[in-house]
C-alpha cells in the first residue's frame, strides 16, 4: 500500500509537546536505575537482584515494541497513544505498591510493555513533515527522549533519597495521566497506512529485517552500542554506591543531570544527517563511543577527580549513543514510507534487546572484573559496530521518500 500524502506540517508547539511526551514516556523505564540500591535495602535483597527491576523493564519495553508499535500503522494514533499511557499509569501504581521484589519485577515488565508511546510518536511525526525536515524533527523528538532517559535518573535518585523508592513510581503515574490528557488534545488526526490484520503486522518486522540490509545495519549499530550504554549506566550505580565512592543514589541522579546535556546535540546530529547523510554521523558516533570507554576507565579511581571523569565519560557516551540513534532513524525512515511503524518496531526491538542484554552483562562484568571490565565491554560493543560500518557496501544514498524495494545489497 502506498503512503498517504503527508498532512500540513504541525505547528512547532505540537512538535515540542510530542518531544515532551517522548521524554516523560520513556523516563518510566529509566528512573529505576538510580534507585536500585534503595529497593535492595528496603526489600532486603542483594543489590544484584534489585537490578532485575531495570532489566525487566527493558525486556518489557522490547516486548512492547515488538507487539504494540506495529499498531501505529493500523490504528489512529491518538486513541492508541492515550490508551497505552493509561495502562502505563496503572502499571506504575502497581509497582509503587509492590510488597516484594517479584511483584515489583513483574510490574516493571508490564510497565515496560505499555510505555512504548515514544516509539509510536517518532514514526508518526516522520510522516507529518517534509522529507527535508525529517532529520531535524526526529532530532527534536529524540532530544526530548534523551532528556527523559537522563533526567529520569536525577528524578528517581533525588525523590527516592527524600521520600523512599516508592515515591518515584507514584509520582510518575500522576505525570503519565496528565500527559494522557495533554496528548488527547494535541495529537493530530492521522489516517492508518495499513489495513493488514494484527498477525501480519507483527510478522512484518522479521520480513523487513530480511529484506532491508540498511535496516539490519542500523539494528546492529544501535543494539551493540546501546548494550554498552546500558551496561555502563547499570554498573555505574553499583560503582558510585559501593566502596569506591560510598555515595547515595542521589549522586547517580546528578551524573544523569550532567549527561542530559546530550539532548542538545541530537538536533545538531539530525541536521548533519540531513546534509551529509546518516553514515557520516554514524562513524563519528561510533568513534565517540569507543573514546568514551577510554575516559570512563579512569573514573574507577574514586575521589572528586574520579567523579568528574565519570561525568565527562558518561556525557561523551550519551552524545555518541543518541547521535547514532538520530542517524540510524534517518536511515530507517527513508526505507518504507508506508511501514514506518513496522520499520521502527524492528529497529527498536533490536535496540532494547541489546540494552537488556547490556544491563545483564554490565552487572556480570562488574562482579567479575570490576569497573574496568564494564568499560572494556563498552569499547568492545562499539568496536563490533565500527567494524561492520567500515566494511559496509558503498552505494548511492537512499532517496528521501525511500524506495519500495531493498535499498542496499547485502
Amino acid at each position: 500500500m502506498s503512503a498517504s500524502p503527508a498532512p500540513p506540517t504541525p505547528p512547532r508547539r505540537v512538535i515540542l509537546a510530542l518531544a515532551l511526551a517522548c521524554g516523560v514516556g520513556v523516563a518510566t523505564i529509566y528512573f529505576p536505575q538510580a534507585i536500585s540500591a534503595l529497593i535492595a535495602a528496603d526489600l532486603h535483597v542483594p543489590a544484584g537482584e534489585a537490578a532485575l527491576v531495570v532489566t525487566a523493564a527493558q525486556f518489557g519495553y522490547a516486548g512492547g515494541i515488538f507487539l504494540l508499535v506495529p499498531l501505529g500503522d493500523r490504528l489512529p494514533h491518538r486513541r492508541l497513544i492515550v490508551t497505552l499511557l493509561a495502562l502505563t499509569a496503572a502499571g506504575l501504581l502497581l509497582a509503587g505498591a509492590a510488597p516484594t521484589l517479584p511483584v515489583l519485577v513483574a510490574a516493571s515488565a508490564a510497565t515496560g510493555v505499555t510505555t512504548v508511546v515514544p516509539q509510536i510518536i517518532i514514526p508518526m511525526a516522520a510522516g507529518l513533515v517534509p522529507a527535508e525536515r525529517r532529520g531535524a524533527v526526529t532530532g527534536t523528538l529524540l532530544s526530548g527522549l534523551i532528556g527523559g532517559i537522563l533526567l529520569a535518573r536525577t528524578f528517581g535518585g533525588a525523590l527516592g533519597e527524600w521520600l523512599g523508592w516508592r515515591a518515584p513510581y507514584l509520582t510518575a503515574a500522576a505525570l503519565i495521566l496528565a500527559l494522557a490528557l495533554l496528548l488527547a488534545r494535541v495529537v493530530p488526526d492521522t489516517t492508518p497506512t495499513s489495513r493488514q490484520p494484527y498477525p501480519a503486522l507483527i510478522s512484518a518486522p522479521l520480513r523487513l529485517m530480511r529484506e532491508e540490509p540498511g535496516l539490519r545495519r542500523s539494528c546492529l549499530y544501535q543494539a551493540t552500542v546501546f548494550a554498552g550504554f546500558s551496561a555502563a549506566w547499570t554498573a555505574l550505580t553499583l560503582l558510585v554506591t559501593g566502596p569506591t565512592y560510598d555515595m547515595g543514589a542521589q549522586t547517580v541522579g546528578v551524573l544523569g543531570l550532567v549527561g542530559a546535556a546530550s539532548m542538545f546535540c541530537t538536533p545538531v546530529a539530525g541536521r548533519a544527517a540531513d546534509r551529509r547523510g546518516p553514515d557520516a554521523v554514524s562513524l563519528w558516533c561510533l568513534l565517540g563511543a569507543i573514546g568514551s570507554a577510554g575516559v570512563l576507565v579512569l573514573g574507577g579511581t574514586g575521589g572528586t577527580a574520579g567523579l568528574v571523569v565519570l561525568a565527562g565519560g558518561m556525557l561523551l557516551l550519551d552524545v555518541a549513543v543518541q547521535g547514532g540513534q538520530v542517524a540510524n532513524q534517518a536511515r530507517n525512515f527513508a526505507l518504507r514510507p508506508d511501514a514506518r511503524a513496522r520499520v521502527n518496531t524492528t529497529y527498536m526491538t533490536c535496540t532494547f534487546l541489546g540494552g537488556s542484554a547490556g544491563s545483564w552483562l554490565g552487572v556480570r562484568a562488574y562482579d567479575g572484573l570490576g569497573w574496568p571490565g564494564v568499560t572494556g565491554l563498552v569499547a568492545l560493543m562499539a568496536a563490533i559496530a565500527l567494524a561492520r560500518h567500515l566494511t559496509r557496501p558503498r552505494l548511492p544514498a537512499v532517496p528521501a521518500d525511500g524506495p519500495a524495494t531493498p535499498s542496499e545489497v547485502p
